[in-house]
């Protein structure tokens, strides 16, 4: 049976991402781009859940029907899991990503090289009544050079472990397999069937 889920975004990257890794044979999957005028969801919450879960029964209110939703982010050791859920508005609202990764590489210039981070995905699934939620999580380092032109946010400044390209470097394809996103919206898929 094919279910209509509303994804509650408007970041394109990360449309486009989840609707790869769910897969259109069992879900129609709408954003917010498909509706006009949808106010911006201000994220209070104090970890990638609780915004995640924030957007979800906002989108729900407004529709009524089933709404996936996620929050997620870069923690990096070395400043003490920042940016954390401050991620897209690192260096200020309504920035670019070239902004939030500048302000990043700058704050890291005081420290050793080889600066460890993670990103971190919480995927909600929200039909009105009871959240099902999924965590995905992907090690890496922290370059002070961007390198590559696919994916977005920090992907051209971080390289996985076990890898020697950055994941602005990498296929859409081999992000899917790998990425924090790709590994919370797997779980979820699978609790949702």
């Amino acid at each position: 049976m094919i279910k209509e889920i509303i994804f509650a975004s408007k970041n394109r990257g990360k449309i486009e991402e989840v609707k790869k890794i769910l897969g259109e044979q069992n879900f129609i999957i709408r954003s917010l781009l498909d509706y006009e005028n949808f106010p911006d969801i201000e994220e209070t919450g104090n970890t990638f859940e609780e915004n995640a879960k924030l957007k979800a029964a906002a989108v729900y209110k407004k529709f009524n029907m089933p709404v996936i939703a996620d929050d997620s982010g870069l923690a990096v050791e070395q400043l003490k899991g920042a940016p954390g859920v401050y991620s897209a508005r690192y260096a200020g609202e309504n920035v670019t990503y070239e902004e939030n990764n500048r302000k990043l590489i700058e704050e890291l210039k005081s420290f050793p090289e080889s600066h460890r981070a993670k990103f971190l995905c919480t995927a909600v699934y929200f039909d009105g009544e009871k959240y099902i939620i999924a965590a995905g999580e992907l090690s890496g380092n922290i370059i002070s050079t961007p390198r590559g032109t696919n994916g977005f946010g920090y992907d051209p400044i971080f390289i996985p472990e076990g890898s020697q390209l950055t994941l602005a470097e990498i296929s859409s394809e081999e992000k899917n397999k790998i990425s924090h996103r790709a590994k919370a919206f797997n779980k979820l898929k699978q609790m949702i069937k």
